[in-house]
C-alpha cells in the first residue's frame, strides 16, 4: 500500500495556515459554481450574438455538464492517487485556459467546445477542493472547515447571477468567463505556497478504471446528443435513433464493466441498500426538475417578460438565499424525525413553486408573478437537499463515503443534463422558438409544469421508498449540520456523516 501523507497533526481552522487552505478551496470550487449559474443568465445574449438556435443554447449548458458528469469520478480518483493538490491545481489551470477560450469564441460551436473543456477542468478541481479540506485539517476542525466551505460556496452561487448579470448588461457576456482568469491565478499562488499535498491509501494492484470512464463519458455524450437533436430532427431520424441506441449500449457496457472489475469506479453493491438507491432516485428526479427550471426561467424572464440580464440574475437571488438560511434547519429536522418526511414533502412543495412560476409571462410583475413561486420552490429545495445528501452518505459504508458522495453528485449532474435536453422537446419548443416570445412562452409554460411534475414525483418516490432512519446522536448533530451544502449547483462531493445510522 502507498502510505497516506497528510500533514500531522493537521491544519487548524483558526490559524493563518488554515485560512489559506480554506481560501484556495473556496475560490477554486467557487469558479465552477459561478459558471454553473451565471451561464444560464447569459444564454439570451449568447443566442443573439451568434444567431444561435435553442439547440445551441442547450449545448452551451450541457457540454459543460456532460464532461463534468462523465469525468467526475475519474477526477476524484486521480486526486487520491496522484496527489489532491496537484490534480486540484491542474484542474484550476485547465479551467482558466478553457474560460479564456470561451470568452474569445468566434462562433457558438467553438463556445460549446470550450465549455466541454471547462467541464474537464471542473471534474479535476471540484472533488479535490473538499478532499483537500478533509485530508489537510485536523479532525476536530474538519466539520467546521467543511461548513465554512459550504457557506462561502453558497454565497458565491447566490452572488453569481447578480455579478454576471451586471457584467452582461454593462459590457458583454464574455466577461463572465474572463473573470475566472484572475481568480485562477490567485488560487494557484495560494495552493502552491500554502496547501499541503496528500494522497489516499491505495490497494496493491489497484488501477484507474480508464475504460469505465471512457464508456461513461461516451455513453452520456451519445445519449445527450440524441435527446437534444430529437427536437429538430425528429425521434425517427436515423442519426437520433443511432445515437440513443449507442448511448444505451455504452452505458450498459459501463455497468457491465463495473460488475466485473476488481477495482470498479462505482461498486454496484452499494445499490443493494434501499436508502442509497432510493435517495439517488430522488436526486435524479428533483435535480432534473431543478436543471430544467433554471434553464427555462432566465430565458423567459429576459425574452418574454422583458427583464435585463441584471434583473433576471437579481430575480433568482432569493432562491439561493433561502437555501442558505434554511437548509441547516432542515438538516436538524431530519435528524429528529428521520429523512422520509422532509424528502417527501420538500419536492412536493418545490413542485408547487415551479407550477407558480408557470404564470410568468409578458409584463410579469416581480413581487406578484415571480417572487412567490421562487420562494416556495426554494423552501421545497431547502427541505430536500440536506436530508437527501445525509441519507446517501449514511447508507454507504464508511470506507466508500467518497465514492458514495461522488456517485450522488454525478447522478445530480446527469439529471440536469438529461432534463435540459428532454424537457424543451417534451414542451414542444423548436430550435428557433426562443427568438419568438409568444412561441417560447407557450412552450415555457408546458416545460415548467413538466418540471413541477418531476419535482412532485421525487416527493412521491421519497415517501414510498426512502427508509425512515433515526438522526445522529446530539453530540454528532453539530458536525453533520455544518456539512449541509446548499449550493444550487449540486450536492456535496464528500460529507462526514455519523456511522451506524440504522435502517427502519
Amino acid at each position: 500500500m502507498r502510505p497516506q501523507t497528510p500533514p500531522a497533526p493537521g491544519v487548524r481552522l483558526g490559524t493563518p495556515a488554515g485560512r489559506w487552505v480554506l481560501a484556495a478551496t473556496v475560490l477554486g470550487s467557487g469558479m465552477a459554481f459561478l459558471d454553473a449559474t451565471v451561464v444560464n443568465i447569459a444564454l439570451p445574449r449568447i443566442g443573439e450574438d451568434f444567431d444561435a438556435d435553442l439547440s445551441a443554447l442547450q449545448w452551451t449548458v450541457n457540454a459543460y455538464t456532460l464532461t463534468l458528469a462523465g469525468l467526475l469520478l475519474l477526477g476524484g480518483a486521480l486526486g487520491d492517487r496522484l496527489g489532491r493538490r496537484r490534480v486540484f491545481m491542474a484542474g484550476v489551470a485547465w479551467f482558466a485556459v478553457a474560460s479564456v477560450l470561451c470568452a474569445l469564441a468566434p462562433t457558438v460551436e467553438v463556445l460549446i467546445a470550450a465549455r466541454a473543456l471547462q467541464g474537464v477542468g471542473a471534474a479535476m478541481l471540484t472533488p479535490g477542493s473538499l478532499a483537500i479540506i478533509e485530508a489537510a485539517f485536523a479532525r476536530e476542525d474538519r466539520g467546521a472547515a467543511i461548513g465554512a466551505w459550504s457557506g462561502l460556496g453558497g454565497m458565491a452561487t447566490a452572488l453569481g447571477p447578480l455579478v454576471g448579470g451586471y457584467m452582461i448588461d454593462a459590457a458583454s457576456w464574455r466577461l463572465i468567463f474572463l473573470i475566472n482568469v484572475p481568480l485562477a491565478l490567485v488560487v494557484l499562488l495560494i495552493a502552491a505556497r500554502h496547501v499541503p499535498e496528500t494522497r489516499a491509501e491505495q490497494e496493491d494492484g489497484a488501477r484507474l478504471d480508464l475504460t469505465g470512464a471512457v464508456l461513461a463519458a461516451l455513453g452520456l455524450a451519445a445519449l445527450t446528443w440524441g435527446l437534444t437533436e430529437a427536437a429538430g430532427r425528429g425521434w425517427g431520424d436515423a442519426a437520433v435513433a443511432g445515437a440513443l441506441l449507442a448511448g444505451a449500449l455504452l452505458l450498459a457496457g459501463f455497468v457491465a464493466r463495473q460488475a466485473r472489475s476488481r477495482h470498479p469506479m462505482v461498486p454496484l453493491g452499494m445499490f443493494r441498500d434501499r436508502g442509497f438507491t432510493a435517495s439517488n432516485l430522488v436526486t435524479f428526479v428533483v435535480y432534473g426538475a431543478l436543471g430544467a427550471g433554471l434553464f427555462l426561467v432566465p430565458i423567459q424572464l429576459q425574452q418574454v417578460a422583458g427583464y435585463s440580464a441584471l434583473e433576471a440574475g437579481s430575480a433568482l437571488f432569493p432562491l439561493t438565499l433561502v437555501m442558505l438560511v434554511f437548509s441547516a434547519r432542515a438538516g436538524r429536522l431530519a435528524q429528529r424525525i428521520g429523512p422520509r418526511i422532509p424528502m417527501g414533502v420538500g419536492p412536493l412543495v418545490a413542485g408547487v413553486g415551479l407550477a407558480l412560476l408557470a404564470r410568468v409571462d409578458a409584463g410579469a410583475r416581480y413581487p406578484v408573478d415571480v417572487l412567490p413561486g421562487l420562494l416556495v420552490f426554494a423552501g421545497g429545495l431547502s427541505l430536500t437537499v440536506a436530508p437527501l445528501t445525509a441519507t446517501v452518505m449514511a447508507s454507504a459504508p464508511e470506507r466508500l463515503a467518497g465514492v458514495a458522495s461522488a456517485v450522488n453528485n454525478t447522478v445530480a449532474r446527469v439529471a440536469g443534463l438529461v432534463a435540459v435536453a428532454v424537457v424543451p422537446v417534451v414542451a414542444g419548443l423548436s430550435a428557433s422558438d426562443y427568438r419568438d416570445p409568444a412561441a417560447f412562452s407557450d412552450g415555457y409554460r408546458i416545460g415548467v409544469l413538466v418540471s413541477a411534475g418531476l419535482a412532485a414525483l421525487g416527493g412521491v418516490v421519497a415517501l414510498l421508498l426512502v427508509p425512515s432512519r433515526p438522526g445522529p446522536a446530539p453530540a454528532e448533530a453539530a458536525a453533520t449540520e455544518q456539512c449541509a451544502h446548499c449550493s444550487l449547483d449540486a450536492p456535496p462531493l464528500r460529507q462526514e456523516v455519523p456511522a451506524g445510522v440504522a435502517d427502519e
